[in-house]
């Protein structure tokens, strides 16, 4: 291997471990190798060697791999993490218990609080207290602590989750805390809040230390076999680990905080999306991911995606959910992918979703038993997906199963087949652009100005009904869509988020304290990234501070641009103004706080450069494979022009009606579209037939 140069990403999802595999060789070509099998419950890094084997890749001749799972959210969704035991502060056990007002049906009489992961006689109190401003109010007593471990022990407890108050203030006491636990019981699993995040509000980070407790073992075992499995078939070095966060991480690293991988695969979906929106030169983009169960969005703006701490799992009409304060990708997740059942009302009206058919049995068209219309029973019978070449031409469709399930809605609905199938395809669109809306239109920005990206195996299916409703400037579906969540892990930075609260007023004297904030917070990444061997001279960052008007409850993130003096402080406030304004629609004439701060720290560890290929001759008969008869729903029927998505080459020009097939994923093609493939093999789709 001295003449190339081999990175690998893996990707673990519910249904497929999906791989992309890129070789560098040593004339700055790109060999690009994609790979899909099955995911292997419990043992998940079984189906990670076999989605390398089928690859045709050997471990021992990779130099970089980076790698996402799910197993961490499946851990929190399915209850199969380990017995924790909290300790707390004293007179704060019952913390979790209390929780929040959220509750979504706020007039159900009935309404029960989600059940909390620690019972209450598994809550152990010590005294002492800190302030919020990080001042010993009452000293530290560790007298308790062996009792409180004799009790854990007798109980079975296998992770011990410390959360003291104010330890984001001042991280002194719940440090002793650790240090006495650790000393008393070396080998259980301890997770504190000050390790996980510095950020204030006490049911939120005593929740995620307890959920981060919760699956430490479980996580950490998998890692561990993962990282001797490959290493057993060569890897010279560990995987880095995909975070929430949009970079990756040491595997050493997420194995002691794993609960800042809880969305690691949504989030490497979506830094791929920013990564190559800046390599075609879109940088406000609007992504969207839809896979068989659920589709994702996002937007990114400027090149840059949103990371909020804001977020909840398990959410929904009937349960507030449980709060997960760690660094994640700004996202709304609903239920609508391929698999999402349609279903009729007793009010004879229509849904799509949040059922799901899964992967067993499937969508009708499966063959597998399934008997419920599926959004992807809709698309193969209105012609949108090839019955010759479904899922790639390796499962045959199962056309008669795909027509009783349809026929079903349909006498539910008084309608035929078609309008049924029909019907479908416009309530699952309607329910995917109104997720968009939320994370655009709803926050203020204008669809107009933004390129709507589409990946996941059903992403491309949707996306120029989408991307029309929307009026965005343009479709770009990416090369690899179908597993362009594993590429993104190959464009990631080695990043790690740092949140301190710390109550600031923009006066006189404001910003050297800010500036001492950052620099506190800078050196203690500097040191994290030393000691695993990264150069100190390789760290990048990016500043943001959390501001508020006084005495509101929550803040905006607002971009802070180099060092922070007096001198600056009237732009920071008038950022903040415009970013509040262009949110919530209003500015006030009120004085402006900082509560926080937002580092961000960087470096790279093997990332992907892509360089584009010369584009050639704009007749793309070449990839020319016939026509059929297509059902655009809003449109009609049309005969559409089919594509061989694997032979398309750049340059290559055509309009629409028209369907791309590729083994992965169907680019569905509107009339009046106009296609383009660019240099890096992306299929631009432009709406309304504008180029």
């Amino acid at each position: 291997m001295a003449d190339s140069t081999r990175r690998v990403a893996t990707d673990v999802g519910g249904t497929f471990t999906d791989l992309v595999g890129f070789e560098t060789r040593a004339d700055g070509t790109i060999d690009i190798v994609t790979a899909k099998s099955d995911t292997t419950p419990p043992n998940f890094e079984e189906g990670v060697l076999n989605v390398l084997k089928k690859g045709g890749i050997e471990p021992e001749s990779v130099s970089f791999m980076a790698h996402g799972t799910t197993v961490v959210i499946n851990a929190l969704t399915e209850r199969k993490g380990v017995k924790v035991g909290l300790i707390t502060t004293e007179g704060f056990r019952d913390v979790l218990e209390i929780a929040r007002g959220n509750r979504p049906d706020f007039f159900n009489l009935h309404y029960e609080k989600p059940e909390v992961f620690v019972a209450r006689h598994l809550r152990a109190e010590v005294p002492g207290r800190m302030t919020y401003r990080g001042e010993e109010r009452a000293a530290l007593d560790l007298s308790g602590v062996p009792a409180i471990l004799d009790h854990f022990r007798a109980e079975g407890v296998e992770a011990v989750a410390i959360c003291l108050l104010h330890a984001y203030a001042n991280t002194a006491h719940e440090q002793a805390v650790v240090e006495e636990v650790r000393r008393l019981w070396p080998e259980v699993s301890v997770v504190a809040s000050h390790q996980i995040t510095r950020e204030w509000r006490e049911y939120e980070r005593t929740n995620t230390t307890v959920l981060s407790a919760y699956v430490q073992p479980v996580a950490a075992r998998y890692l561990g076999k993962l990282d001797a499995g490959l290493k057993a078939q060569g890897l010279a070095k560990s995987p880095y680990i995909m975070q929430s966060n949009c970079g990756v991480d040491s595997l050493e690293a997420t194995s002691q905080v794993p609960i800042n991988m809880v969305e690691s695969g949504p989030a490497s979906g979506f830094w791929g999306a920013a990564e190559l929106g800046k390599l075609i030169g879109e940088k406000n983009i609007l992504a969207l991911d839809i896979g068989g169960t659920t589709a994702k969005c996002s937007l990114i703006e400027d090149g840059e995606v949103r990371i909020m701490t804001d977020y909840w799992i398990e959410r929904s009409g009937k349960s507030a959910g449980y709060p997960i304060m760690v660094p994640v990708v700004d996202l709304v997740e609903i239920g609508n992918g391929g698999g999402s059942i349609a279903w009729v009302d007793d009010f004879k009206k229509l849904h799509v979703g949040p059922q799901s058919a899964g992967a067993l049995p499937g969508p009708a068209a499966y063959g597998k038993g399934g008997t419920k219309a599926t959004t992807t029973d809709a698309n193969l019978w209105l012609g949108r997906i090839n019955r010759d070449y479904f899922c790639g031409g390796e499962v045959e469709a199962d056309m008669a199963a795909t027509e009783a399930a349809l026929k079903a809605v349909g006498d539910d609905l008084g309608v035929g087949v078609d309008e049924a199938a029909q019907g479908i395809v416009r309530i699952a669109n309607n329910n995917m652009v109104n997720a968009l809306k939320l994370v655009s239109l709803n926050r203020g920005h204008d669809t107009r100005d933004f390129t709507l990206l589409a990946f996941g195996g059903g992403g491309a299916m949707h996306a120029v009904a989408l991307g029309q409703e929307l009026q965005v400037k343009k479709v770009v579906v990416p090369a690899a869509a179908s597993v362009f969540s594993a590429f993104g892990m190959m464009m990631s930075d080695l990043r790690r988020d740092y949140f301190v609260t710390q109550l600031v007023d923009l006066n006189d004297g404001a910003g050297a304290n800010i500036e001492a904030i950052f620099a506190e917070a800078e050196a203690t990444a500097r040191a994290t990234f030393e000691a695993e061997g990264v150069d100190p001279s390789e760290v990048k960052f990016l500043r943001y501070g959390k501001l508020r008007y006084q005495n509101q409850e929550h803040t905006t993130e607002v971009l802070l641009n180099g060092t922070v003096s007096d001198a600056e402080l009237g732009q920071i406030t008038r950022d903040f103004h415009e970013a509040y304004e262009r949110e919530y629609t209003y500015r006030l004439d009120a004085p402006v706080e900082m509560v926080g701060i937002h580092l961000v720290a960087r470096a790279e560890v093997g990332k992907l450069e892509l360089k584009p290929a010369p584009l050639g001759d704009a007749d793309a008969t070449p990839a020319h494979k016939g026509q059929r008869q297509v059902d655009y729903a809003l449109e009609g029927k049309h005969t559409a022009d089919i594509y061989d998505g694997t032979k398309l080459a750049p340059g290559m020009k055509f309009d629409g009606p028209a369907i791309i097939e590729d083994p992965g994923t169907t680019i569905v093609i509107h009339p009046g579209n106009k296609v383009e493939i660019d240099a890096y093999r992306n299929t631009h789709i432009h709406v309304g037939g504008q180029s």
